[in-house]
């Protein structure tokens, strides 16, 4: 007669063990009770930052402070399609979701110990009224259907996005002391988690032999695109052909021009105007190639987006520029320098400037070229 001590007792299932599944056996043991590699989930949280890509990276600066706080804890993390390819390989999260209607209904279905709500979008809001949890945090719909908070501590972010003075001129605290303050949780200067996935380090290492960039002395990346939102934060053309006809002065300094498809007339004029001694990386390039390629220099100079914030998740060398948005809320974390162009009119969040020249056109190359070399010099072993 069959042996029934391996089929599993009902009463004894651990069904709170992350490698439990209920499909098929986890792998680790033939029945829960008494398996040495029992995991229990802990506290349940989970966090809602949907969108922008860049804004979703910074937001993982709250991941270590989680895991630190609760011991043990499982985090989901409702997200963007498009932001997936910088959060599944995150070490923090147990699980990731996509915002779409079948994903929903399963959260709508689970309890919940914290929710984590970084999002503004009614979207958003709507998800995290909804969600079954003990305890909720961060933005918050309002009766009237609008933007209010869940608790006090997150009174501060919502103050940011109405006031001008506050977030223009009187803010000093970078996103990643904002996100913590909103959480409740103690700030330890927690940076961005990002890991690369396989094919994005495969990537980048033929892309390394490819361009020979072993032999070069320094891999500077230069980034052109400043997203579809804030076009205003976009330098000029002359600007960035300035500089790197200074950069690639250096026999063993290998300058990349990087964008995305929105640039891609932008960095073909860049192209036509320098010399031959610069690698086009292309405008066509996935995510996780594009991860790849940055994670190949060793300083990326950009104005603030997504490839800033990659570049910072990635822990490199940054030289960053502002104009119509505000450089008090990015850290760099000690390694780079942000420079600011000086008008009485920004930061201003206009998606469009009539004012002749903008910020970002009195921006100097010199500026800019000053700033890295600062840079270049700081750097450890330099």
């Amino acid at each position: 007669m069959p042996s029934s001590e391996n089929i599993p007792n009902l009463n004894t299932i651990r069904f709170d063990c992350r490698f439990y599944t209920g499909y098929k056996p986890c792998g680790k043991a033939d029945v829960c009770e008494k398996c040495p590699h029992y995991s229990p989930q802990g506290t349940r949280i989970l966090v809602v930052k949907l969108a922008a890509m860049g804004d979703v990276l910074r937001t993982t600066c709250i991941l270590p402070g989680l895991a630190r706080q609760y011991q043990p804890c499982h985090i989901t993390w409702l997200t963007a399609a498009a932001s997936e390819v910088l959060l599944n390989t995150n070490p923090y999260i147990a699980r990731l979701v996509c915002f779409e209607p079948s994903n929903l209904l399963v959260l709508l279905s689970e309890q919940f110990d914290l929710l984590l709500n970084f999002e503004k979008e009614p979207r958003a809001l709507a998800v995290a009224n909804l969600v079954r949890a003990t305890e909720k945090r961060g933005f918050a719909p309002s009766e009237a259907g609008t933007l209010t908070v869940f608790n006090t501590e997150s009174q501060y972010a919502l103050q940011l996005g109405l006031s001008d003075e506050l977030k223009f001129r009187q803010n000093t605290k970078t996103y990643p002391q904002i996100v913590y303050e909103m959480a409740g949780l103690p700030y330890h200067n927690e940076e961005y988690v990002l890991e690369l996935s396989e094919r994005s380090k495969q990537f980048a290492g033929q892309f390394a032999r490819i361009h020979r960039l072993a032999e070069a002395k320094l891999v500077l990346g230069v980034n052109t695109g400043c997203g579809s939102v804030f076009q205003t934060k976009q330098w000029t053309v002359g600007g960035f052909v300035e500089i790197i006809a200074q950069l690639t002065k250096e026999p063993e300094v290998c300058v990349l021009l990087l964008g995305g498809p929105r640039e891609r007339s932008f960095n073909a004029e860049i192209l036509r105007q320098c010399d031959q001694r610069i690698i086009d990386t292309g405008c066509d390039n996935s995510l996780e190639d594009f991860l790849g390629i940055v994670s190949t220099c060793d300083l990326v100079v950009s104005s603030d987006s997504l490839t800033m914030h990659i570049a910072i998740g990635l822990k490199k060398q940054v030289v960053a520029f502002f104009g119509s948005t505000c450089p008090a809320e990015v850290d760099l974390f000690g390694r780079g320098e942000k420079v600011v162009s000086e008008f009485p009119c920004a930061p201003c969040y206009k998606a469009t400037c009539t004012i002749n020249p903008s910020c970002m056109d009195a921006l100097s190359a010199e500026q800019v070229l000053a700033a890295v070399k600062r840079v270049l010099a700081n750097r450890p072993g330099s």
